[in-house]
């Protein structure tokens, strides 16, 4: 472990700049906040936070039996300063910041938000003072944000955990910020949040954007035991190109379901119910052919090629339930217009043909679909695979149950 003076407190100066000490086996924290249960509960917090730091990053907790950091939570800058807390040369940061074994908070408007800090601040003294660096700004930032954002609920902490809804994480604002720059038409890609540098553009907020990636990555079938080897590469100069290596040729899918991914993202997304299988279909038996497409899962293969020009007639049944709460939500392939999700009835099919063509980094067809209901007549400009899902939110996939049946066959003239 790379050794990094850290800075030494004297507790009486600190005291007479009213400044008060709070200490776990893991942290130090110095803070000008009165007592409270959210404050005085923050070493607890970290403490909780350090074994799932090791689980994460794979590190042995036997081999960091004396590790701690010590941190700064403060009010009022210039009692710190007074007591010899702040140090010369700190960057003129807006919230918080981390050197080594040492960091600083500025206190926040939500307890959630403070903890959020106190854990992404903590992940980044972990990273540098265990692994011996973060990696490149998007990894440093996204990673930091994922393990900050957490539950903490009876006592019991949970990191890496997307917030259910706006009120379990208040003030933290990520999803917010990734929906109103898709819908301003400032939407990152994924190549673009990756290459990120502080001086770059990365959406109105960088934060937000690199958790979305980190939190994508993190949690898709096909990325997330590639994404959970890189902390071995924080210390390489070429991570980015090792990171593309790995994921390899499911580099390009990757980039084409980020779009989905941005376009749907709502508060407990479920990012493996939405993965997407993007194998090209066959061609549309003479005959037509049946197809099943599960309630509880996102866009779904048909396994069927149709071709541009050609008009398909599409016919769809099914009876399968939307949620039981706090009753059975029962609905047909034409949707319940009791509830809209995204403009649409609730539970509605809907359909895109992606094309043959490899994709070029364009818009998705599955970020614009089509209503096919429970029947249509769907025409393709260009050949490729039909693609078929109900409509629904990607947070509430996993209370759907059942399939619906869906007819394909082509008019004959």
């Amino acid at each position: 472990m790379p050794e990094y003076p850290r800075i030494e407190v004297d507790e009486a100066r600190a005291a007479a700049a009213g400044i008060r000490g709070l200490s776990s086996r893991r942290l130090a924290l110095y803070t000008d906040l009165p007592p409270g249960d959210e404050v005085d509960a923050l070493p607890e917090v970290f403490d909780q936070a350090f074994p799932q730091w090791c689980e994460y990053f794979r590190v042995d907790p036997r081999d960091l039996g004396d590790w701690h950091l010590t941190g700064f939570l403060m009010e009022d800058k210039s009692r710190f300063v007074r007591a010899g807390l702040y140090r010369d040369g700190l960057p003129d940061f807006k919230d918080g910041f981390s050197w080594n074994y040492d960091f600083w908070l500025y206190e926040q408007p939500s307890d959630y938000y403070r903890r959020h800090l106190l854990l992404h601040e903590g992940t980044h003294g972990f990273m540098n003072t265990v692994l011996g660096a973060c990696g490149p700004p998007w990894y440093m930032e996204g990673i930091a944000e994922l393990m900050g954002t957490h539950r903490w609920h009876e006592g019991r902490l949970t990191m890496n955990h997307i917030p259910a809804d706006r009120d379990e994480a208040p003030m933290w604002g990520r999803i917010r910020v990734i929906k109103d720059d898709f819908a301003a038409g400032r939407a990152n890609s994924l190549e673009g949040v990756l290459g990120w540098r502080p001086a770059g553009h990365a959406g109105t907020d960088p934060y937000s954007w690199c958790w979305a990636a980190a939190a994508f990555l993190d949690r898709h079938p096909r990325a997330r035991e590639h994404f959970r080897s890189l902390p071995r590469l924080v210390r390489q100069a070429d991570f980015h190109e090792r990171f593309l290596q790995l994921l390899g040729d499911d580099w390009d899918a990757l980039r084409e379901e980020w779009q989905i991914f941005v376009a749907g993202i709502e508060y407990g997304h479920d990012v493996g119910r939405t993965a997407v299988d993007f194998t090209p279909g066959q061609p549309l038996p003479a005959t037509g052919a049946r197809v099943q497409v599960a309630a509880d899962r996102g866009w779904q293969n048909s396994r069927l090629r149709l071709e541009a020009g050609m008009t398909y007639h599409i016919r769809a049944s099914g009876r399968y339930p939307l949620g039981d709460r706090p009753q059975v939500w029962w609905c047909e392939p034409g949707g319940v217009s009791i509830r809209y999700y995204q403009g649409r009835p609730l539970g509605i099919l809907l359909g895109a043909v992606r094309p043959d063509e490899p994709w070029q980094g364009g818009p998705s067809p599955l970020i614009r679909p089509v209503v096919l209901g429970l029947e249509a007549a769907l025409t393709p400009a260009r050949s490729g695979t039909l693609f078929l899902r109900v409509n629904d939110s990607a947070a509430e996939l996993d209370d759907n149950a059942g399939t619906l049946t869906v007819e394909v066959r082509a008019e004959r003239g």
